[in-house]
């Protein structure tokens, strides 16, 4: 076979890589991005309040000395890297090259979630809502949802653009709770795809298990996070190299060499809009 490969080759092999990134990308659509990051860093800038004083006749004002800190993501390169005969489609009845496509787009793709739920778990987040939250440790329900919506009401987050990231297990727990699958309650259809969407203001994200880690499990205990996204989110991704593919012909292997690749990081910008679900699974 011929060491050369055509550009347009190439090209449409980083374009099925991309496609199917976009497909299955969970998390990156919820968070404040940053792309296009140089250096091995990036600082998310925060500003904090201020309040009002007193007017007090001739007297100069007194500043508010609003603070203005960072928070820091740190990004780290990753590799989702196969030897393969990608092009070589005579020998096989399928087509390898998306088959090959699919599963770098979805292992960059986990791996990108897995760095934002890191930095959910690191961030020691004062808002808790505990298992015992809805019922003696108990999974994920409406009374959990309801107290998570307090707590973030509570920090005056606003109401836009809220997110819930949880795994399937705990959906299943919602799935559970009459308050929730009720049309007395709702005019949402959880009962007939077995999915529950927009619940408490939350824009619900639902994952299974990751072999990158997922959602922390210890014991029975799952972490789920709440959170406000979007562009002036609590949650921040620095992109330094976005997803995209090599395409390399190596002779000592004989063999071309397909490579998904990013560079990426992520951080908390504020504590204040993420709370932490423990929910029991069962």
């Amino acid at each position: 076979m011929s060491t050369g490969l055509p550009t347009n080759v190439i090209s449409s092999f980083d374009a099925q890589v991309k496609q199917a990134y976009q497909a299955s990308g969970t998390v990156r659509r919820t968070v404040r991005v940053k792309s296009g990051v140089v250096g091995s860093t990036h600082r998310f800038p925060k500003i904090g309040k201020g309040q009002a004083t007193p007017r007090v006749p001739q007297t100069d004002v007194v500043p508010m000395g609003i603070a203005h800190t960072s928070a820091t993501a740190t990004l780290t390169d990753w590799n989702a890297a196969e030897y393969t005969d990608i092009f070589n489609q005579a020998k096989v009845n399928y087509s390898e090259q998306a088959q090959l496509a699919s599963i770098i787009a979805n292992a960059t793709g986990r791996r990108e979630d897995q760095l934002i739920i890191d930095a959910m778990d690191a961030a020691g987040t004062s808002l808790t809502v505990a298992t015992s939250i809805g019922g003696a440790n108990t999974n994920y329900n409406t009374t959990k949802a309801r107290e998570a919506k307090k707590l973030l009401d509570a920090k005056n987050v606003p109401s836009g653009e809220r997110y819930y990231l949880g795994h399937t297990n705990n959906l299943h727990g919602l799935l559970g709770d009459t308050t929730a699958t009720s049309s007395d309650f709702n005019t949402i259809h959880a009962l007939v795809n077995g999915q529950i969407d927009t619940w408490m203001g939350f824009k619900h994200i639902w994952i299974g298990d990751y072999d990158e880690g997922g959602l922390a499990l210890s014991g029975a205990v799952r972490k789920n996070f709440a959170y406000h996204g979007g562009g002036m989110g609590a949650v921040g991704l620095a992109v330094g190299i976005d997803h995209r593919t090599e395409v390399n012909y190596i002779p000592e292997k004989t063999s071309w060499l397909a490579n998904g690749l990013f560079s990426a990081g992520a951080a908390i910008i504020d504590a204040e809009g993420l709370v932490e679900l423990d929910c029991t699974e069962s």
